[in-house]
């Protein structure tokens, strides 16, 4: 038995047929189109801990480290420099080595980093866990860097420096750390190289001693006033008087002022707020 073919199934056929030759093509574009993103690589330094293996050649498998000069020796390759280069960089310098040659036509070549002590960071001061720590990745921010000394310790300070060498000079920048979580911060958590030192100074402090219910020193928050140090120090007792509040302050020149400040100015490092007795 013959069937005769529909006039409307052939045009249905022919639409689902367009409808996906013209799907093909913009999924294909779309794909083609979508972004790569890059990631930067670690780069290899002297005194880094390699593993290096060619598929299917277990007699050119190395285990070494990378001198200070940063070389190393390779079987069949002799001495090759590798220190400077991304992972990748030196993976295709091999593999070109054993192909020109002749060693291997078609060589794999994979580099294992077991250990990284070419490219370190130290961090000093006030933090939880003091150190030298290694630099795993080429994009390292100075917050990676803080954390992995365990963050700012309670007695440091909110402004920390990072000083080393950017293209042979000498660096050294202040960084505001609670700027960096501010709208638009992101800019200055700088990246961090080889040799560089971040240091955590202690937070200001004031002292208050006197007629006040906690005399003692106190932590500097930013911005706070006389009468906010004297809240902290649990007010005044019954016989100290707003009067008789005084501020000694340490000079450029080294001497001691001492002033009778209003009780919403700002107080500095190293004040020493004194309160008297009253009289009556």
């Amino acid at each position: 038995m013959m069937y005769r073919s529909s006039p409307q199934i052939f045009a249905v056929v022919l639409a689902v047929a367009g409808l996906l030759g013209a799907a093909a093509p913009a999924s294909a574009q779309t794909s083609a189109s979508a972004p790569a993103t890059a990631t930067a690589e670690y780069r290899l330094g002297s005194g880094d801990v390699l593993r290096i293996s060619v598929y299917q050649n277990p007699d050119l498998t190395l285990e070494t480290r990378v001198s200070e000069a940063g070389v190393l020796s390779f079987p069949l390759l002799g001495t090759i420099k590798i220190g400077g280069l991304s992972v990748t960089q030196a993976e295709k310098l091999i593999a070109d080595g054993l192909k020109s040659g002749n060693f291997v036509k078609q060589p794999q070549v994979t580099i294992v980093v077991l250990q990284v002590k070419g490219n370190q960071a130290s961090v000093l001061g006030q933090v939880n866990r003091p150190g030298r720590f290694p630099i795993e990745v080429a994009d390292m921010r100075l917050t990676d860097l803080l954390a992995n000394a365990g963050g700012v310790a309670s007695s440091g300070a909110e402004i920390v420096i990072l000083s080393g060498t950017r293209n042979g000079q000498a660096f050294r920048t202040e960084i505001d750390l609670p700027a960096l979580f501010a709208p638009g911060g992101r800019s200055q958590d700088i990246l961090v190289q080889n040799g560089d030192v971040l240091w955590v100074d202690r937070a200001p402090m004031v002292y208050i001693y006197g007629e006040v219910q906690r005399p003692g020193a106190m932590r500097l928050e930013r911005g706070m006033t006389l009468m906010q140090s004297l809240a902290t120090g649990g007010g005044l007792t019954q016989r100290g008087t707003e009067k008789g509040i005084r501020v000694h302050r340490k000079g450029a020149d080294g001497k001691v002022q001492i002033l009778q400040a209003a009780m919403d100015e700002a107080l500095k490092d190293g004040d020493v707020v004194y309160v008297r007795e009253s009289l009556f």
